[in-house]
């Protein structure tokens, strides 16, 4: 390795504040300080331990049954995540963490870089989040046992006075109103707490999973520069870009809904060649989709014309294509079928993916609801919802059918606009 990026790699790994641990066929051949430290361990000592000595004993006998399984199919594998992991430190004591595992070439040997993450603090905030919103179902349990009480006592009081005292029967009902709309406020305020949990949890996740990985590529690409390597460098750079476009649509998620949401998105409709413009946004996705995937377009009438917003219908069409490619398997088939009836376009969009759990279905459109067969697969939880309200915009709707584990059909129906 040129002396330089040697350094460059050194002062990467020691001056990471993630503990980094090299493994070797289950054994241990290079630790950071930070892991060191995390573990409660000297300078050195971890090198040649086996790495279930890091873990409760009654853990061990299975991961060892996992690591090898792993090594005969290595592969960049995020740990942690909808499950608890936990570590053992050198005095017996024990900690929660997340682990992310990557492959790598050093020294001519295929090795594991395991990047640790000591995750107490974040389980300390959940717990706290956990007790608030226990704490807020029980105030809103005694607030709502407290405003049927004083709307029974009202009702008493206008049972007894209603035929003599008009004005007083005013006032009971006024005061009811106000209950109500207390009561509709309560329900706005529990939805914008879980909304917010909601947040939390998911930026949590989805940003630290390409952090991770943009900062394992940078410190391994110091690492090849013969020309050997370069094939392997460039798989790195790739990697990286990959995890800024990550970044970035999740982003342009949060850019999009807030846009949507403080009703400052403008429409404007002008005429498109239907068909010609669906191909353009069929060649673009063709970049994004996994080995041996097909996108079949079927567009009727090629010579049509329709009048929309060709921004707005191109975002729509986009995020559900990439969901489709996103949730489908390799060799598998995306189809998109597109006709039109009078002044109605009508676009059918159909995957042979994961599809949607029967009990999930009813919260599809709503904010940062994901899934839960979907959990372990990147993303925001906005997409469809911003599609739906993309579709209020050039007065459009959407409805779909989906099986779990047999794939997801949506349906657009989207009314022509007037040409500006």
């Amino acid at each position: 390795m040129h002396r330089s990026h040697s350094n460059t790699f050194q002062s990467i790994f020691y001056s990471c504040v993630e503990g980094i641990l090299l493994v070797n066929q289950g054994k241990i051949t290079l630790a950071n300080p930070q892991c060191e430290a995390l573990f409660g361990y000297g300078s050195g000592e971890l090198l040649g331990m086996s790495i279930e000595e890091l873990m409760p004993k009654d853990v061990r006998t299975k991961h060892v049954v996992d690591r090898q399984n792993y090594d005969k199919r290595p592969e960049p594998r995020q740990m942690g995540v909808g499950r608890d992991l936990v570590a053992l430190k050198k005095d017996g004591s024990t900690f929660p963490v997340e682990v992310s595992l990557n492959v790598a070439q050093v020294d001519d040997e295929d090795v594991t870089i395991a990047h640790i993450i000591d995750i107490s603090k974040r389980k300390e905030i959940e717990q706290e989040l956990k007790r608030s919103e226990e704490q807020l179902t029980h105030y809103a349990a005694e607030l709502e046992q407290r405003v049927n009480d004083r709307t029974k006592k009202l009702h008493a009081v206008v049972d007894e006075l209603q035929q003599t005292n008009a004005d007083l029967e005013l006032q009971i009902k006024e005061r009811i109103k106000a209950e109500n709309e207390a009561r509709i406020a309560l329900g706005k305020e529990k939805e914008l707490h879980e909304l917010k949990t909601r947040f939390v949890s998911m930026a949590s996740h989805e940003f630290r999973t390409p952090l991770s990985a943009i900062l394992s590529s940078v410190s391994l690409i110091g690492k090849y520069n013969t020309e050997e390597n370069k094939d392997k460098k460039l798989k790195h750079i790739n990697r990286i870009k990959s995890s800024v476009g990550e970044l970035t649509s999740i982003l342009n998620d949060f850019l999009s809904m807030d846009r949507l949401d403080a009703g400052k998105l403008s429409v404007w409709h002008r005429e498109i060649k239907l068909c010609d413009f669906l191909h353009e946004i069929v060649d673009e996705m063709r970049e994004l989709m996994k080995r041996g995937q097909q996108l079949d377009l079927k567009c009727e009438h090629p010579d049509s014309i329709f009048v929309t917003d060709p921004q707005i219908l191109k975002q729509v069409l986009v995020n559900l294509l990439s969901n489709a490619i996103k949730y489908s398997p390799e060799k598998s088939v995306i189809r998109m079928q597109v006709r039109l009836i009078n002044d109605e376009l009508e676009i059918q969009v159909a995957d042979q993916g994961i599809g949607i759990p029967q009990v999930d279905q009813k919260y599809l459109f709503d904010k940062f609801f994901r899934a839960h067969n979907a959990a372990h697969i990147q993303g925001t939880g906005l997409g469809l919802n911003i599609v739906h309200k993309y579709l209020e915009l050039i007065e459009g709707e959407i409805a779909f059918e989906s099986e779990e584990g047999k794939g997801s059909t949506f349906n657009l129906k989207i009314k022509s606009g007037e040409n500006e």
